[in-house]
């Protein structure tokens, strides 16, 4: 069974949201692997660092944040996506779920949202990886 990746990837356009979950992050002993900016340089980055979690904001310059959730779920399925949105309403984060998403983060964020959206991310990659061992041990 393979391991449980508690790594993190932020993707946001802005440098000072970055850099704020990124500190919060940290101070939660939370491993943050890397950054990007927009949706090409996170798959780069997805490609190269393998994370267990992307923390990704809906509206980047290129690609939108829904765009590059479905094609890290298309490649990497086993990567949870945690969306980031200065936009609480009700279609954004229905269609951020309807697409995968393992949470929803809304700006400005508190420290108390964000951890337990990391914390819901890491339960469902939790739960596949348990139906994967169940599902293997069935055939």
């Amino acid at each position: 069974m393979s391991q449980i990746k508690n790594s993190i990837l932020i993707v946001d356009d802005d440098s000072m949201i970055r850099q704020a979950l990124r500190i919060l992050l940290r101070d939660a002993e939370f491993e943050v692997v890397g950054e990007a900016h927009d949706g090409m340089k996170a798959m780069e980055m997805i490609r190269k660092l393998d994370p267990g979690i992307v923390l990704l904001d809906i509206n980047m310059p290129g690609s939108s944040g829904l765009d590059v959730l479905n094609d890290i779920h298309a490649e990497y399925p086993e990567t949870e996506v945690v969306m980031i949105s200065g936009s609480a309403s009700a279609e954004d984060v229905k269609t951020a779920v309807e697409r995968g998403a393992a949470g929803y983060i809304v700006k400005p964020f508190n420290v108390k949202n964000v951890i337990q959206n990391i914390k819901r991310a890491l339960q469902v990659q939790q739960r596949k990886k348990q139906e994967d061992v169940k599902k293997a041990s069935n055939q």
